[in-house]
């Protein structure tokens, strides 16, 4: 590459900071832009299972696989499937040879960052604004004034991305599902047999037009999503999410006939119980070319979370990125080339993502639920090698 151009990445998610790394081994500087104070100045959410070919191949492009091997739990890729009175339908309790390896997101970003000069993260800079100059590089506003100027502008900022409106009008709808987390501490400790219903991964339960899964997270901690289709203001009118304690009975109300050790999960729930309506782009979202503003992962794909593609797909998006602007000494056409890619390459999970969510909580969506899991033991051990 002849030259590089001015970059500006715009989250220090495990998209933006993949994006940062790369380019870096390669000596292409980045500057990356983060509304967070500090990297621990909110919870980054549960758990992922990251997949050999997005995940973990863009952080052996980062030159992190060893540092991901260290924190990745290998015995937590378990799964079982219930229902509402705690029959087990499916278990795959024998994964810990598997190739989707979970790992918590606050770990994972700390090896990110830690791979990372301190100076190249901008801390409590949240972008306010992009405004094009007359030359064609591009101002980034925040509330204290400009932040300076760059050639390319990537937006890694999420479903809300304010880089997006620049190349494209759509905005996240909301799905249909309301999704209330909900987490438990010290789990194998204090409830044993919560730890014993849940075993070494995840669980999934539905029944009565609505649902649970809860994961295994670190340090014995089990995070979990009570499941509704309702209105986009259904749990805001339902819960005083001020109140805890008000909170959880309400929650564990909504479970009313289901078997007592699974409601059991809610009553041993923490304090941090809140909404998570889910939303998403519409499958196919793109936009034309704009020379010197693109997006990575859910700025620019934003999806249910079944099927575990979102920061897979962020992840690889990086990785693509990074390739054709190593690659190509034109960048502005390494940017082009990579959006044509991409648009192609997450048609498929999105589809896929779309019809898990229109599918859930209906009235054979256990049935469903049933049969994917299965497939999904069934091509594992198909494509294990053999002994």
């Amino acid at each position: 590459m002849t030259s590089s151009p001015r970059i500006a990445i715009i989250g220090a998610g495990p998209g933006g900071l993949t994006l940062a790394r790369i380019l870096h081994l390669h000596g292409i500087a980045a500057t990356v832009f983060e509304r967070e104070e500090h990297a621990l100045s909110r919870p980054q959410g549960g758990t992922l299972d990251l997949h050999l070919e997005s995940g973990q191949l863009a952080l052996r492009k980062a030159g992190l696989e060893a540092e991901f091997r260290r924190i990745a739990r290998y015995d937590d890729q378990g799964g079982r499937l219930y229902d509402k009175s705690a029959n087990l339908l499916f278990s795959d309790d024998d994964a810990d040879e598997g190739e989707r390896p979970e790992v918590d997101r606050t770990a994972l970003r700390q090896v990110l960052l830690d791979s990372l000069p301190t100076d190249i993260i901008r801390w409590g800079q949240a972008i306010r604004d992009v405004r094009q100059r007359d030359d064609g590089a591009y101002d980034l506003l925040t509330d204290d004034g400009s932040t300076g100027m760059f050639d390319l502008v990537v937006g890694a900022d999420g479903a809300w991305s304010r880089v997006r409106p620049l190349v494209s009008a759509y905005k996240p709808q909301y799905s249909g599902l309301t999704f209330i987390e909900f987490g438990i501490d010290d789990v194998d400790a204090r409830h044993p047999a919560i730890s014993k219903l849940v075993g070494r991964g995840k669980i999934g339960v539905e029944g009565d037009s609505r649902g649970m899964i809860v994961q295994r997270n670190a340090n014995a901690h089990l995070r979990g999503y009570a499941i509704f289709r309702v209105p986009l203001d259904w749990a805001e009118k339902t819960f005083d999410f001020s109140s805890p304690v008000s909170a959880r009975t309400r929650l564990a109300a909504e479970f009313d006939g289901w078997a007592r050790e699974l409601v059991a999960l809610i009553h041993a729930s923490n304090e941090q119980i809140v909404s998570r309506p889910i939303y998403a782009l519409p499958v196919g979202h793109h936009w034309q070319n704009r020379p010197g503003i693109t997006l990575i992962g859910d700025a620019a794909h934003v999806m249910s979370p079944f099927g575990g593609e979102g920061v897979n797909a962020a992840m690889l998006d990086a990785a693509e990125l990074a390739r054709h602007l190593i690659e190509d000494s034109d960048w502005k056409r390494a940017v082009k080339l990579y959006e044509l890619a991409m648009f192609s390459r997450i048609v498929e999970p999105a589809e896929q993502a779309a019809e898990a969510a229109a599918t859930e909580l209906s009235h054979i969506g256990l049935e469903l639920t049933l049969q994917h899991v299965q497939a999904h033991l069934n091509e594992r051990k198909s494509a294990a090698p053999s002994a």
